[in-house]
């Protein structure tokens, strides 16, 4: 990692620009207060015009707590800072249709306005000669990015000029375009930077109303809770269909084992001045 950000850092100061290196480890993304601490610092190195060159702690990372691969890093970078646009860079020239390195008539994809239009293409999972990532990540980093309302752009880092058209909003490799209706970053952070604790199975009645209105989760939705989490840990939400979305408990695991099925009446003579909701619409997310 230093030879890397010397390397970034001497062809920075060629044109007059200052590097810092930054060493996140998914443990700081997932933590809100480290996560606001490193959002803060990277706005002020950027309101300095200082470029962060951002790289995963590998020296505390743990097998259980990694981010993956650096495309996931990247997505979940851009998220923090709210960034107009997210480049990707490969060793191809942007997503195709299929394997174009086994599939002579693959054709690039030079626009997903649709993330659901991705369910027709044959997307890989080998990584390129420079990373761990695949097309595979990368397309799930656009997914990410693009859905918090970023522009995205996957193309051909190998290419002269491609970064900066890239970033220009030229027309080069793959254009995703990012969504209108950019959630909270509050809630960007809990869909994306935080792992679940625990799960809360609710009926198919409390699942449809999450999905179609985005309401509270009242315990008398909910069947069974499943790990061991305290008040204030992020879990997710799950019915017959799949996972509904990630909330923050109001109640641990344990009191919620007690409330399972309660209208909000019984609720309050088990909790008096408790919190009648398990989770609360402003601390909960579709997924």
């Amino acid at each position: 990692q230093g030879s890397l950000f010397r390397s970034y850092e001497e062809r920075l100061a060629t044109g007059g620009v200052r590097a810092a290196q930054v060493l996140l480890t998914a443990f700081d993304m997932s933590e809100r207060i480290h996560y606001l601490n490193a959002r803060q610092t990277l706005q002020r190195l950027l309101a300095w015009h200082v470029v962060p060159v951002i790289n995963e702690n590998d020296t505390t990372a743990t097998d259980e707590i990694t981010f993956g691969d650096n495309d996931f890093l990247a997505a979940q970078v851009a998220i923090m800072i709210e960034a107009r646009r997210l480049v990707l860079l490969t060793d191809q020239p942007g997503l195709f249709n299929a394997d174009p390195r086994v599939d002579p008539g693959a054709s690039l994809v030079e626009e997903v306005a649709d993330t659901a239009e991705l369910d027709r293409y044959e997307i890989g999972s080998r990584g390129s000669r420079f990373g761990s990532g695949g097309m595979r990540s990368k397309v799930v980093a656009a997914q990410m990015a693009a859905g918090s309302g970023i522009a995205v752009t996957i193309c051909d880092g190998t290419a002269d000029g491609t970064l900066l058209a890239a970033a220009r909003g030229e027309r080069v490799g793959t254009a995703f375009s990012g969504r209108d209706d950019r959630a909270p970053s509050f809630k960007l952070w809990l869909r994306w930077a935080t792992p679940a604790q625990g799960r809360i199975i609710v009926d198919p009645g409390a699942g449809a109303v999450l999905r179609e209105h985005g309401s509270s989760l009242l315990p008398v939705g909910i069947v069974a809770v499943e790990g061991s989490f305290a008040a204030g840990a992020p879990v997710e939400v799950v019915d017959d269909r799949g996972i509904v979305g990630k909330g923050i408990a109001e109640h641990s695991s344990e009191v919620l084992q007690r409330l399972l099925g309660k209208r909000s009446v019984e609720v309050a003579e088990i909790l008096p001045g408790g919190a009648e909701e398990a989770i609360h619409r402003d601390r909960f997310v579709l997924t």
